[in-house]
């Protein structure tokens, strides 16, 4: 049974720094896309980081680049988003993903971790 278990989530103050975790079990991260999604109440989820199957390629939502960074850990099987000069519109719902394939539907989500940052 696969599972993304995320952690790492909690209340800080704007211009602080928070890294989230998310460990896999069932998969080998390596050989998957990865991805944090972010969601708040009302709106879509949207895509914040990508890392590519073997962490050879990241991208990243305008919002976050120069301030986020997602990287892999593939002994400990877990993909992290290194988060910095944190605003309070990037509070959110943050979730992980993989997929197998470089496009179609994510096919893996951990459960989400809930960012707050207070002004």
């Amino acid at each position: 049974q696969v599972q993304l278990v995320e952690s790492g989530g909690g209340l800080v103050q704007a211009g602080d720094s928070l890294r989230l975790s998310c460990a896999a079990s069932g998969l080998t991260l390596n050989n998957y896309y990865k991805a944090w999604f972010r969601q708040t109440p009302g709106k879509e989820r949207e895509i914040v980081a990508t890392l590519k199957w073997r962490d050879e390629w990241a991208d990243y939502d305008s919002t976050v680049k120069g301030r986020f960074t997602i990287s892999g850990d593939n002994a400990k099987n877990t993909v992290y988003l290194q988060m910095s000069s944190l605003k309070p519109e990037d509070t959110a719902v943050y979730y992980c993903a993989a997929r197998s394939g470089s496009v179609g539907e994510w096919q893996h989500w951990g459960q989400g971790t809930q960012v707050t940052v207070s002004s």
